[in-house]
């Protein structure tokens, strides 16, 4: 089974000037789109060294202006902090910067502390989430918008901008439970995990089965799986430079949470234990194929989402890493 592979990026700071970063990675970026990699997917998260990104589409015109062919979008946009109305304006931009290969995946946070911080309630956010993506859908698909809510109220708002793409670019999700799926599957959204691989099999099994319920044998949507992927050209190479930058991700990570005595368990505290949990893959090319392609097979993934530069990787170890990934690794996945 031939394998697509994509790129998610917390753009955590690691310690460094965010202009350093911006343009660090907008270079990585442009090897990403060379190489052949379908699409770069940045998070967005806010008052935290986690995401130096807090505003996705500013970040994503400039990656535009870079790439010719790679995919670009959030994943997410924390929706209930934007005002609906101007959130479909920035769709439709960034899709027409694009030409075309913009996709926005739209979630709810997963950081309460975050969404306080703007005056959300986690309490209210899941109401809001879902009020606001009828509208933007909606939105993107109306000569005019008309909509009574809860949270928000329009009366006839011409829709002067329109996506490029139609009816509307490519929707992306992101899910940890089997519960989730229906939703995702019976509006043909894509849909990517970070669980186990065991738990990503019962995830995407059921959302299949929801979405070919639905939808028949029409697409085929992709089932992503994020994973920190690091290659260097052997096993303990790669996780002694791997093993300060994953530490120093995983302390951003936690760092809201832990201010409010609080903690986020999703991740281990350690590599070893990251890649013993199936959580990282990290090691020569030979190791970090047949662990992706054990993880693909066994979870019937179809898209390797990988997170290539995390922590205080610095650029020249970041892309030596990547540039081994796509001479020794790319070729044997699409094959």
């Amino acid at each position: 089974m031939a394998i697509s592979v994509g790129v998610f990026d917390h753009m955590d700071s690691g310690g460094r000037a965010p202009h350093e970063i911006y343009e660090d990675r907008l270079k990585l970026i442009e090897t990403y789109d060379t190489a052949g990699f379908y699409g770069y997917h940045v998070a967005e998260h806010h008052q935290t060294s986690l995401g130096i990104a807090p505003s996705p589409g500013v970040f994503l015109a400039a990656a535009a202006a870079r790439t010719t062919r790679i995919k670009l979008g959030p994943l997410v946009y924390i929706v209930p902090t934007y005002p609906p109305l101007r959130l479909i304006e920035e769709i439709c931009m960034l899709d027409h910067i694009s030409k075309g290969r913009y996709q926005f995946g739209m979630g709810r946070g997963v950081s309460p502390f975050e969404t306080a911080f703007h005056g959300v309630s986690h309490l209210e956010a899941a109401a809001m989430y879902k009020e606001a993506i009828e509208i933007v859908l909606k939105g993107l698909t109306s000569e005019t918008l008309t909509y009574r809510g809860e949270y928000w109220r329009y009366t006839d708002v011409p829709m002067v901008m329109k996506p490029y793409q139609k009816p509307h670019p490519p929707l992306w999700y992101g899910v940890s439970r089997v519960e989730s799926v229906q939703v995702p599957a019976e509006n043909k959204v894509n849909i990517v995990v970070n669980a186990p691989r065991t738990v990503a099999k019962q995830i995407n099994t059921a959302y299949m089965e929801a979405y070919r319920k639905k939808h028949g044998a029409e697409g085929n949507p992709f089932m992503g799986m994020v994973r920190h992927v690091f290659v260097a050209d052997t096993d303990a190479e790669a996780r002694k430079l791997a093993a300060g930058a994953y530490r120093k991700w995983k302390l951003s990570h936690v760092e809201l949470w832990r201010r409010f005595g609080a903690d986020n368990k999703l991740w281990p505290e350690e590599l070893d234990e990251a890649i013993a949990k199936d959580a990282s893959f990290v090691g020569s090319p030979e190791t970090v194929l047949n662990f992706i392609k054990g993880a693909m097979e066994e979870s019937g993934c179809n898209y390797m989402v990988g997170r290539f530069c995390f922590g205080d990787l610095d650029y020249a170890t970041t892309k030596r890493s990547v540039d081994l990934f796509i001479k020794e690794v790319l070729p044997k996945l699409k094959g």
